[in-house]
């Protein structure tokens, strides 16, 4: 197997599951890159069509040849965590007012999920990550006990 010389890698993080489209962002910043738009929107939508309306940050690698690899990564922290709590956004004074509160346990639940896209080695320090995300978004954290 010859190895393809890769020339650039993209990362594009707002991009819903199942409904890539040729429209902005995803048409301008792979047309620059010389790939072929429609195949990665096919190929992605096959992906991610059990996760439509969801947000699915993706890595394209770009090679020599204007062909490309792809791979998709977890939704965003801040994501689940306002999937979890049901709004919209987080607090624009997160110190001042509080949008909700989540237990110790949904924490330990999005830490086990993003574990592989996280810059952590144990649970223990991905719990500590995405409770400081929680805690800036203005979500209180509720310890059992």
């Amino acid at each position: 197997m010859v190895k393809k010389k890769v020339i650039k890698r993209i990362k594009i993080q707002k991009i819903n599951g199942g409904k890539a489209s040729p429209a902005p962002p995803i048409g301008p910043i792979l047309g620059s890159s010389g790939v072929n738009i429609m195949e990665f929107c096919k190929q992605y939508n096959t992906l991610t069509q059990n996760k439509i309306g969801k947000v699915c940050p993706v890595v394209i690698t770009v090679y020599e040849d204007k062909s490309f690899s792809f791979f998709i990564k977890k939704s965003p922290v801040s994501i689940q965590l306002l999937n979890i709590i049901k709004k919209e956004k987080g607090s624009k004074e997160s110190n001042r007012y509080k949008i909700g509160k989540i237990s110790l346990n949904e924490v330990k639940t999005i830490a086990q999920n993003k574990m592989e896209d996280l810059n952590c080695f144990s649970i223990n320090s991905a719990i500590s990550m995405i409770s400081g995300t929680a805690r800036s978004m203005g979500i209180e954290i509720e310890i059992e006990g």
